[in-house]
Protein backbone atom coordinates (compact mmCIF):
# COMPACT_ATOMS: atom_id res chain seq x y z
CA UNK A 1 0.00 0.00 0.00
CA UNK A 2 1.19 3.53 -0.83
CA UNK A 3 0.03 7.05 -0.28
CA UNK A 4 -1.28 9.42 -2.90
CA UNK A 5 2.30 10.52 -3.76
CA UNK A 6 3.28 6.92 -4.55
CA UNK A 7 5.87 6.60 -1.74
CA UNK A 8 5.97 3.33 0.27
CA UNK A 9 4.36 3.36 3.68
CA UNK A 10 6.07 2.50 6.94
CA UNK A 11 4.90 -0.36 9.14
CA UNK A 12 3.10 2.00 11.52
CA UNK A 13 1.34 3.75 8.65
CA UNK A 14 0.34 0.40 7.24
CA UNK A 15 -0.93 -0.65 10.66
CA UNK A 16 -2.95 2.51 11.07
CA UNK A 17 -4.28 2.11 7.61
CA UNK A 18 -5.61 -1.31 8.46
CA UNK A 19 -8.84 -1.15 10.46
CA UNK A 20 -8.98 -4.32 12.46
CA UNK A 21 -12.38 -5.81 13.09
CA UNK A 22 -11.60 -6.86 16.69
CA UNK A 23 -9.19 -6.38 19.60
CA UNK A 24 -7.63 -9.81 19.11
CA UNK A 25 -6.79 -9.01 15.61
CA UNK A 26 -5.36 -5.68 16.69
CA UNK A 27 -3.24 -7.35 19.40
CA UNK A 28 -1.96 -9.97 16.98
CA UNK A 29 -1.17 -7.26 14.53
CA UNK A 30 0.75 -5.35 17.18
CA UNK A 31 2.84 -8.43 18.06
CA UNK A 32 3.52 -9.07 14.42
CA UNK A 33 4.58 -5.45 14.07
CA UNK A 34 7.01 -5.73 16.99
CA UNK A 35 8.43 -8.98 15.59
CA UNK A 36 8.96 -7.37 12.22
CA UNK A 37 10.63 -4.35 13.85
CA UNK A 38 13.03 -6.65 15.75
CA UNK A 39 13.75 -8.60 12.60
CA UNK A 40 14.41 -5.43 10.65
CA UNK A 41 16.67 -4.14 13.49
CA UNK A 42 18.69 -7.35 13.56
CA UNK A 43 18.99 -7.24 9.79
CA UNK A 44 20.22 -3.67 9.97
CA UNK A 45 22.72 -4.66 12.66
CA UNK A 46 23.88 -7.54 10.48
CA UNK A 47 24.18 -5.17 7.52
CA UNK A 48 26.24 -2.76 9.66
CA UNK A 49 28.42 -5.60 10.90
CA UNK A 50 28.99 -6.85 7.40
CA UNK A 51 29.81 -3.35 6.22
CA UNK A 52 32.35 -2.96 9.07
CA UNK A 53 33.84 -6.33 8.23
CA UNK A 54 33.99 -5.27 4.61
CA UNK A 55 35.76 -2.06 5.59
CA UNK A 56 38.21 -4.00 7.77
CA UNK A 57 38.68 -6.53 4.98
CA UNK A 58 39.36 -3.71 2.50
CA UNK A 59 41.87 -2.21 4.98
CA UNK A 60 43.60 -5.59 5.44
CA UNK A 61 43.57 -6.06 1.69
CA UNK A 62 45.21 -2.67 1.15
CA UNK A 63 47.81 -3.48 3.82
CA UNK A 64 48.45 -6.88 2.21
CA UNK A 65 48.77 -5.21 -1.19
CA UNK A 66 51.23 -2.67 0.26
CA UNK A 67 53.25 -5.45 1.94
CA UNK A 68 53.17 -7.51 -1.24
CA UNK A 69 54.39 -4.57 -3.28
CA UNK A 70 57.08 -3.95 -0.65
CA UNK A 71 58.20 -7.58 -0.78
CA UNK A 72 58.19 -7.51 -4.56
CA UNK A 73 60.28 -4.32 -4.56
CA UNK A 74 62.59 -5.79 -1.93
CA UNK A 75 62.94 -8.98 -3.98
CA UNK A 76 63.74 -6.93 -7.07
CA UNK A 77 66.34 -4.95 -5.16
CA UNK A 78 67.82 -8.17 -3.71
CA UNK A 79 67.91 -9.72 -7.16
CA UNK A 80 69.64 -6.65 -8.58
CA UNK A 81 72.10 -6.55 -5.68
CA UNK A 82 72.78 -10.28 -6.11
CA UNK A 83 73.42 -9.74 -9.81
CA UNK A 84 75.83 -6.91 -9.03
CA UNK A 85 77.58 -8.95 -6.34
CA UNK A 86 77.83 -11.91 -8.70
CA UNK A 87 79.35 -9.73 -11.40
CA UNK A 88 81.84 -8.29 -8.90
CA UNK A 89 82.79 -11.78 -7.69
CA UNK A 90 83.20 -13.03 -11.25
CA UNK A 91 85.39 -10.02 -12.06
CA UNK A 92 87.41 -10.61 -8.90
CA UNK A 93 87.82 -14.28 -9.85
CA UNK A 94 89.07 -13.23 -13.26
CA UNK A 95 91.55 -10.84 -11.62
CA UNK A 96 92.68 -13.56 -9.23
CA UNK A 97 93.09 -15.94 -12.15
CA UNK A 98 95.23 -13.36 -13.96
CA UNK A 99 97.28 -12.80 -10.81
CA UNK A 100 97.67 -16.57 -10.42
CA UNK A 101 98.88 -16.90 -14.00
CA UNK A 102 101.30 -13.99 -13.47
CA UNK A 103 102.61 -15.58 -10.26
CA UNK A 104 103.08 -18.93 -12.02
CA UNK A 105 105.02 -17.25 -14.82
CA UNK A 106 107.06 -15.30 -12.27
CA UNK A 107 107.70 -18.54 -10.34
CA UNK A 108 108.95 -20.27 -13.49
CA UNK A 109 111.18 -17.30 -14.31
CA UNK A 110 112.57 -17.26 -10.77
CA UNK A 111 113.11 -21.01 -10.92
CA UNK A 112 115.12 -20.61 -14.12
CA UNK A 113 117.10 -17.75 -12.57
CA UNK A 114 117.73 -19.90 -9.48
CA UNK A 115 119.05 -22.73 -11.64
CA UNK A 116 121.33 -20.30 -13.45
CA UNK A 117 122.50 -18.83 -10.13
CA UNK A 118 123.14 -22.32 -8.77
CA UNK A 119 125.18 -23.23 -11.83
CA UNK A 120 127.06 -19.95 -11.51
CA UNK A 121 127.61 -20.60 -7.78
CA UNK A 122 128.92 -24.10 -8.47
CA UNK A 123 131.28 -22.69 -11.07
CA UNK A 124 132.49 -19.99 -8.67
CA UNK A 125 132.91 -22.51 -5.87
CA UNK A 126 135.10 -24.58 -8.14
CA UNK A 127 137.14 -21.55 -9.12
CA UNK A 128 137.43 -19.95 -5.70
CA UNK A 129 137.36 -22.69 -3.14
CA UNK A 130 139.63 -20.85 -0.73
CA UNK A 131 139.78 -17.13 -0.26
CA UNK A 132 142.44 -15.52 1.91
CA UNK A 133 143.61 -11.96 2.35
CA UNK A 134 147.42 -12.07 2.47
CA UNK A 135 148.92 -8.80 3.72
CA UNK A 136 151.94 -7.29 1.98
CA UNK A 137 154.81 -6.69 4.41
CA UNK A 138 158.43 -5.75 3.84
CA UNK A 139 160.83 -8.17 5.51
CA UNK A 140 164.59 -8.31 5.85
CA UNK A 141 166.62 -11.41 6.58
CA UNK A 142 169.13 -10.96 9.43
CA UNK A 143 170.02 -14.34 10.93
CA UNK A 144 168.41 -17.71 11.63
CA UNK A 145 166.84 -18.22 15.05
CA UNK A 146 167.09 -21.62 16.65
CA UNK A 147 163.92 -22.79 18.30
CA UNK A 148 164.30 -23.23 22.01
CA UNK A 149 164.67 -26.78 23.22
CA UNK A 150 162.01 -26.19 25.89
CA UNK A 151 159.42 -25.22 23.28
CA UNK A 152 160.11 -28.39 21.29
CA UNK A 153 159.63 -30.47 24.42
CA UNK A 154 156.26 -28.86 25.20
CA UNK A 155 154.66 -29.28 21.76
CA UNK A 156 154.17 -31.84 19.02
CA UNK A 157 154.37 -30.27 15.57
CA UNK A 158 152.90 -31.53 12.29
CA UNK A 159 152.91 -30.07 8.78
CA UNK A 160 150.27 -30.98 6.18
CA UNK A 161 150.49 -29.97 2.53
CA UNK A 162 147.10 -29.46 0.86
CA UNK A 163 147.04 -29.46 -2.94
CA UNK A 164 143.92 -28.86 -4.99
CA UNK A 165 143.90 -30.55 -8.36
CA UNK A 166 143.07 -28.31 -11.34
CA UNK A 167 139.50 -28.89 -12.52
CA UNK A 168 136.88 -27.84 -15.04
CA UNK A 169 133.08 -28.08 -14.82
CA UNK A 170 131.93 -29.91 -17.93
CA UNK A 171 128.34 -29.15 -18.96
CA UNK A 172 125.90 -31.30 -20.91
CA UNK A 173 126.39 -31.52 -24.67
CA UNK A 174 130.19 -31.17 -24.31
CA UNK A 175 133.14 -33.55 -24.36
CA UNK A 176 136.81 -33.49 -23.34
CA UNK A 177 139.37 -35.29 -25.44
CA UNK A 178 143.08 -35.63 -24.59
CA UNK A 179 145.58 -36.61 -27.27
CA UNK A 180 148.98 -38.22 -26.76
CA UNK A 181 150.71 -35.51 -28.79
CA UNK A 182 150.33 -31.78 -28.32
CA UNK A 183 150.50 -31.04 -32.05
CA UNK A 184 147.26 -32.97 -32.64
CA UNK A 185 145.29 -30.73 -30.28
CA UNK A 186 146.81 -27.67 -32.00
CA UNK A 187 145.60 -28.98 -35.39
CA UNK A 188 142.08 -29.60 -34.07
CA UNK A 189 141.87 -26.13 -32.50
CA UNK A 190 142.66 -24.50 -35.85
CA UNK A 191 139.47 -26.03 -37.33
CA UNK A 192 136.25 -23.98 -37.22
CA UNK A 193 134.15 -27.15 -36.87
CA UNK A 194 134.47 -30.90 -37.17
CA UNK A 195 131.94 -33.06 -39.09
CA UNK A 196 131.61 -36.37 -37.25
CA UNK A 197 129.86 -39.31 -38.95
CA UNK A 198 127.36 -41.20 -36.80
CA UNK A 199 125.88 -44.17 -38.65
CA UNK A 200 123.53 -42.59 -41.21
CA UNK A 201 123.86 -38.99 -40.05
CA UNK A 202 126.51 -36.37 -39.46
CA UNK A 203 126.93 -33.83 -36.69
CA UNK A 204 129.01 -30.67 -36.55
CA UNK A 205 130.93 -30.13 -33.31
CA UNK A 206 133.04 -27.09 -32.46
CA UNK A 207 136.49 -27.41 -30.77
CA UNK A 208 137.42 -25.00 -27.97
CA UNK A 209 140.63 -24.28 -26.11
CA UNK A 210 140.31 -25.16 -22.43
CA UNK A 211 141.27 -22.97 -19.46
CA UNK A 212 141.20 -24.65 -16.06
CA UNK A 213 139.68 -23.12 -12.95
CA UNK A 214 142.19 -21.63 -10.49
CA UNK A 215 143.52 -24.04 -7.86
CA UNK A 216 145.53 -23.64 -4.67
CA UNK A 217 148.34 -25.21 -2.68
CA UNK A 218 149.25 -24.44 0.93
CA UNK A 219 150.71 -25.85 4.13
CA UNK A 220 148.93 -26.25 7.46
CA UNK A 221 151.26 -26.17 10.47
CA UNK A 222 149.72 -27.66 13.61
CA UNK A 223 151.28 -27.46 17.07
CA UNK A 224 149.72 -29.63 19.83
CA UNK A 225 150.65 -28.92 23.46
CA UNK A 226 152.13 -31.76 25.53
CA UNK A 227 151.45 -30.07 28.87
CA UNK A 228 148.24 -28.05 28.48
CA UNK A 229 144.65 -29.28 27.97
CA UNK A 230 141.34 -27.49 27.49
CA UNK A 231 138.23 -28.28 29.51
CA UNK A 232 134.58 -27.30 29.10
CA UNK A 233 131.15 -27.89 30.67
CA UNK A 234 132.36 -26.55 34.03
CA UNK A 235 129.65 -24.08 35.17
CA UNK A 236 130.48 -21.88 38.19
CA UNK A 237 128.70 -23.71 41.01
CA UNK A 238 131.08 -21.97 43.44
CA UNK A 239 132.64 -18.49 43.53
CA UNK A 240 135.32 -17.97 40.87
CA UNK A 241 138.39 -18.25 43.10
CA UNK A 242 137.04 -21.35 44.86
CA UNK A 243 136.29 -22.89 41.45
CA UNK A 244 139.92 -22.30 40.42
CA UNK A 245 141.16 -23.91 43.62
CA UNK A 246 138.85 -26.90 43.17
CA UNK A 247 139.92 -27.33 39.55
CA UNK A 248 143.62 -27.17 40.47
CA UNK A 249 143.14 -29.59 43.36
CA UNK A 250 141.16 -32.09 41.26
CA UNK A 251 143.56 -32.05 38.28
CA UNK A 252 146.48 -32.52 40.71
CA UNK A 253 145.24 -35.93 41.90
CA UNK A 254 147.34 -38.69 40.37
CA UNK A 255 144.73 -41.26 41.40
CA UNK A 256 142.38 -39.75 38.81
CA UNK A 257 145.01 -39.50 36.10
CA UNK A 258 146.12 -35.96 36.92
CA UNK A 259 149.48 -34.55 37.91
CA UNK A 260 151.22 -31.56 39.40
CA UNK A 261 149.50 -28.42 38.06
CA UNK A 262 151.57 -25.43 36.97
CA UNK A 263 148.67 -23.01 36.35
CA UNK A 264 144.88 -22.92 35.77
CA UNK A 265 142.90 -20.53 33.59
CA UNK A 266 139.12 -20.43 34.08
CA UNK A 267 136.33 -18.47 32.35
CA UNK A 268 133.25 -18.65 34.57
CA UNK A 269 130.98 -17.10 31.90
CA UNK A 270 131.56 -19.95 29.43
CA UNK A 271 132.50 -22.67 31.91
CA UNK A 272 135.76 -23.35 30.03
CA UNK A 273 139.48 -23.03 30.74
CA UNK A 274 143.04 -24.39 30.39
CA UNK A 275 145.14 -26.52 32.75
CA UNK A 276 148.94 -26.60 32.33
CA UNK A 277 150.83 -29.45 34.01
CA UNK A 278 154.43 -29.36 35.17
CA UNK A 279 155.38 -32.59 33.37
CA UNK A 280 154.55 -34.04 29.96
CA UNK A 281 152.44 -37.16 29.53
CA UNK A 282 149.62 -36.13 31.87
CA UNK A 283 147.87 -34.00 29.22
CA UNK A 284 148.02 -36.80 26.64
CA UNK A 285 146.47 -39.35 29.04
CA UNK A 286 143.65 -36.99 30.00
CA UNK A 287 142.88 -36.19 26.34
CA UNK A 288 142.66 -39.91 25.54
CA UNK A 289 140.17 -40.37 28.38
CA UNK A 290 138.10 -37.37 27.23
CA UNK A 291 136.32 -36.92 30.62
CA UNK A 292 137.51 -35.86 34.07
CA UNK A 293 135.70 -35.67 37.43
CA UNK A 294 136.12 -32.37 39.31
CA UNK A 295 135.24 -31.99 43.01
CA UNK A 296 133.11 -28.88 43.61
CA UNK A 297 130.03 -28.80 45.82
CA UNK A 298 129.17 -31.92 43.86
CA UNK A 299 130.97 -34.24 41.42
CA UNK A 300 131.22 -32.47 38.05
CA UNK A 301 132.18 -34.36 34.88
CA UNK A 302 134.00 -32.05 32.43
CA UNK A 303 135.17 -32.62 28.85
CA UNK A 304 138.94 -32.63 28.28
CA UNK A 305 140.25 -31.59 24.84
CA UNK A 306 143.71 -31.10 23.33
CA UNK A 307 145.12 -27.60 23.02
CA UNK A 308 146.54 -26.90 19.58
CA UNK A 309 147.52 -23.99 17.37
CA UNK A 310 147.53 -23.97 13.59
CA UNK A 311 148.87 -21.67 10.88
CA UNK A 312 148.35 -21.44 7.13
CA UNK A 313 151.67 -21.04 5.29
CA UNK A 314 152.98 -21.01 1.72
CA UNK A 315 149.60 -20.27 0.24
CA UNK A 316 149.82 -20.35 -3.56
CA UNK A 317 147.22 -20.00 -6.31
CA UNK A 318 147.79 -21.07 -9.88
CA UNK A 319 145.90 -21.88 -13.06
CA UNK A 320 146.87 -24.06 -15.96
CA UNK A 321 146.12 -24.62 -19.62
CA UNK A 322 146.10 -28.26 -20.77
CA UNK A 323 148.09 -28.34 -24.01
CA UNK A 324 146.91 -31.78 -25.14
CA UNK A 325 143.21 -31.50 -24.19
CA UNK A 326 140.43 -30.02 -26.37
CA UNK A 327 136.83 -29.33 -25.43
CA UNK A 328 134.14 -30.19 -27.99
CA UNK A 329 130.83 -28.30 -27.86
CA UNK A 330 127.43 -28.31 -29.58
CA UNK A 331 127.12 -32.11 -29.57
CA UNK A 332 123.49 -33.18 -30.31
CA UNK A 333 121.97 -36.29 -28.77
CA UNK A 334 121.66 -38.40 -31.89
CA UNK A 335 122.31 -41.76 -30.17
CA UNK A 336 123.21 -43.48 -26.93
CA UNK A 337 125.90 -41.88 -24.73
CA UNK A 338 128.47 -44.69 -25.09
CA UNK A 339 127.92 -45.09 -28.85
CA UNK A 340 128.25 -41.32 -29.35
CA UNK A 341 131.51 -41.25 -27.37
CA UNK A 342 132.87 -44.15 -29.44
CA UNK A 343 132.07 -42.33 -32.69
CA UNK A 344 133.83 -39.20 -31.41
CA UNK A 345 136.91 -41.21 -30.46
CA UNK A 346 137.01 -43.01 -33.83
CA UNK A 347 136.70 -39.73 -35.72
CA UNK A 348 139.50 -37.94 -33.88
CA UNK A 349 141.88 -40.91 -34.06
CA UNK A 350 142.03 -40.68 -37.85
CA UNK A 351 144.94 -38.62 -39.27
CA UNK A 352 142.73 -37.80 -42.25
CA UNK A 353 140.55 -35.81 -39.83
CA UNK A 354 143.65 -34.02 -38.46
CA UNK A 355 143.44 -36.35 -35.45
CA UNK A 356 145.80 -38.72 -33.69
CA UNK A 357 146.07 -41.22 -30.85
CA UNK A 358 143.48 -40.47 -28.16
CA UNK A 359 144.64 -40.90 -24.58
CA UNK A 360 141.32 -40.16 -22.87
CA UNK A 361 137.81 -38.96 -23.81
CA UNK A 362 134.69 -38.17 -21.83
CA UNK A 363 131.30 -37.08 -23.19
CA UNK A 364 128.56 -35.58 -20.97
CA UNK A 365 124.97 -35.81 -22.30
CA UNK A 366 122.57 -32.87 -22.14
CA UNK A 367 121.06 -32.13 -18.74
CA UNK A 368 124.05 -33.39 -16.74
CA UNK A 369 127.16 -31.84 -15.19
CA UNK A 370 130.54 -33.41 -14.53
CA UNK A 371 133.73 -32.11 -12.93
CA UNK A 372 136.95 -33.13 -14.72
CA UNK A 373 140.18 -33.14 -12.68
CA UNK A 374 143.70 -32.81 -14.11
CA UNK A 375 147.06 -33.79 -12.73
CA UNK A 376 149.75 -31.16 -12.22
CA UNK A 377 151.64 -32.10 -15.39
CA UNK A 378 148.36 -31.88 -17.38
CA UNK A 379 148.81 -35.33 -18.87
CA UNK A 380 146.00 -37.30 -17.22
CA UNK A 381 142.32 -36.56 -17.05
CA UNK A 382 140.10 -38.11 -14.42
CA UNK A 383 136.38 -37.33 -14.50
Amino acid sequence: MSDSAGEPLSLDEKFNAVQPQSLDEKFNAMQELQRLKKLIGSEEDEISRLMLEKLESDSEKRKAQIETESWINSEDESTEQFRKDLEEIQEELKNLDRVDQDLKREYKDLEKKLQLKRAETDSLLQRFKIKAEIPVKRVKFTHPVEEEQEDREEHVESVFTVTQRPSHLLKGGHALITFEEEKVSEQILRLAKCSVSCDKTKMDVKPYALTLDPSVKFEVHIKVSKKTVKFRNAPPTLPEQRMRDRLELSFSRASRGGGEVQRVQYDEQNGTGHVTFLNTGVAENLVLRGKFCVDTDRDMLVDVLPLYQYQLKKFQTFSGVPNRTVMLGGIPEVMDEEDLQDHLEIHFQKPSNYGGEVENIKYVPAGKLLTAFFSEDNTDTDA
